[in-house]
């Protein structure tokens, strides 16, 4: 992974942890908080189903990708790492890369 790679990855985590926390709810818990290799559900933050339809809607909206394969999902939002890493190669914001913007799909 390239250093520009690396950073853009960084940057996302961040909004991701920003985002999960404010849609959410998770009052008690900052980005600095989660650690981008801790779960994101069970014993990591806590999230149950619901919250994992929630983030799959979000993820939608924000970054324009759909999951719809539970597995898939089981996978792709396992930790802020997989998630990052996933919404970096398959995003379908191809607009905004066209227009300089430096995070395929990422609105924020």
């Amino acid at each position: 992974m390239t250093r520009i790679e690396n950073e853009k990855k960084v940057r996302l985590a961040h909004k991701l942890k920003c985002m999960i926390i404010e849609r959410l709810e998770l009052e008690e818990i900052t980005p600095a908080d989660v650690s981008n290799d801790d779960p994101i559900f069970g014993a990591g933050l806590g999230l149950d189903s619901l919250d994992a339809l929630d983030l799959v809607l979000l993820l939608e909206k924000e970054f324009n990708i759909r999951i719809t394969d539970p597995e898939q999902a089981k996978k792709i939002l396992s930790t802020i790492d997989t998630l990052s890493e996933y919404i970096l190669n398959h995003s379908k914001g191809e607009a905004d890369k066209e227009k300089g913007g430096d995070t395929p799909g990422w609105k924020g």
